[in-house]
């Protein structure tokens, strides 16, 4: 998913590093910032924003020089995307990966603190425009920070949707797509070699909006519920979330790759929505932020893997942000913008969102950006 405006969102880095894995961030909190949306802040205002919310790690979809220029020199822990439509062109030409790399990347370095490129977003799962150039794309990129001598430093990742899965519950039989296997294999086999993680954008609003009538909504929202058993593990999962995080595992774990960790990049709920969007209000959006900080603050992993803790890592869909593009507040959790204003922030509908084949959040979203080791 990606993010229209600048996001605070909390968003589960779950994941680990091997030894032969890049640190991508050290910090707590962190924030996917989009930059699609009216009247947003500039670059220079979303660090003030940052540092006042004592966040330290960010993810940008893009490689925008004024974000990276107004990120110099302040410490902050920055993750810069190579948008889908790069991906054919830096596919087929290693002369352009690294053209790509050193303009975007070593030029900044190190005064801009760049700890990750995600190549592409999403690309697997929907539609087969992009899948084809995915690996490519991944293995010039890296190339090119291997000869620069920067792969240690410069974690490379890609994020997918629940729309890999054939099936996500019960999370046992979770399995990869047929026609996304033939693609997914490739790169996880490449991501295993490089010690890089399995990114997940994972979304129980959306999960919830697609099966209203099966799922109890305060499942989805970390609320009491009788929740539920997967008869093959007899494992019970009192919260949709990680149901979501175990299915993922399952299909790793059916693909070969058992062993490669996940991490949660983006997730939140909505808190606006059109008028067959009820749940997508700031009450539920609120609560779906503050119990995921509560089960975060547990320090727990999930049914199936309990000893993996979960910590806050980086963001969701649309209005689903705690600040709106002005750096106001959406909604309280703890977290102070630069005014508590009621002010428009001229969001999209979910349903405008979707239908120009996006989805993401609107506002800045409270990410959680720490990178573990999973004790597996």
């Amino acid at each position: 998913m990606k993010s229209f405006g600048v996001h605070l969102f909390f968003l589960l880095f779950l994941a680990a590093i091997a030894s032969v894995t890049v640190q991508a961030f050290t910090g707590t909190y962190g924030i996917n910032y989009g930059r699609i949306a009216n009247n947003i802040l500039s670059p220079d205002d979303v660090v003030t924003l940052l540092r006042a919310a004592k966040i330290k790690n960010v993810r940008i979809y893009d490689f925008d020089h004024s974000v990276l220029k107004a990120f110099s020199g302040t410490g902050l822990e920055l993750v810069v995307g190579l948008p889908n439509e790069n991906l054919r062109d830096v596919s087929a030409n290693a002369d352009h990966a690294m053209n790509w790399v050193k303009d975007n990347v070593l030029a900044y370095l190190p005064d801009t603190n760049i700890r990750g490129i995600a190549i592409g977003n999403e690309v697997l799962g929907s539609n087969d425009e992009f899948s084809g150039f995915l690996l490519g794309a991944v293995k010039n990129v890296y190339n090119a920070l291997d000869k620069l001598k920067l792969s240690h430093l410069v974690q490379i990742t890609t994020a997918h949707s629940q729309a890999v899965f054939a099936a996500s519950f019960p999370p046992s039989s979770c399995v990869f797509k047929d026609n996304v296997v033939q693609y997914m294999k490739p790169l996880l086999e490449f991501f295993s070699q490089i010690g890089s993680p399995f990114c997940l954008n994972a979304y129980p609003f959306l999960a919830y909006m697609s099966n209203k009538d099966q799922i109890d909504i305060n499942y989805a929202l970390f609320l009491p519920t009788k929740g539920a058993d997967d008869p093959k593990t007899k494992l019970h999962y009192d919260n949709l979330l990680d149901a979501q995080i175990d299915a993922a595992y399952a299909a790793l774990e059916d693909a070969g790759y058992g062993k490669m960790e996940v991490i949660v990049t983006e997730t939140g709920w909505a808190s606006h929505g059109d008028e067959n969007e009820a749940a997508a209000t700031a009450n539920n959006a609120r609560t779906y932020n503050y119990n995921l900080r509560k089960r975060l603050a547990k320090m727990k992993g999930t049914p199936l893997r309990p000893k993996s803790v979960l910590k806050p890592g980086p963001t969701s869909e649309r209005n689903f942000g705690l600040f709106k593009p002005d750096g106001s507040i959406s909604y309280d959790i703890g977290f102070h913008g630069f005014k508590s204003s009621s002010a428009d922030s001229s969001l999209l509908s979910l349903k405008e969102i979707r239908a120009s084949g996006w989805s993401g959040s609107y506002s800045i979203i409270l990410t959680m950006a720490t990178v573990l080791l999973l004790v597996l």
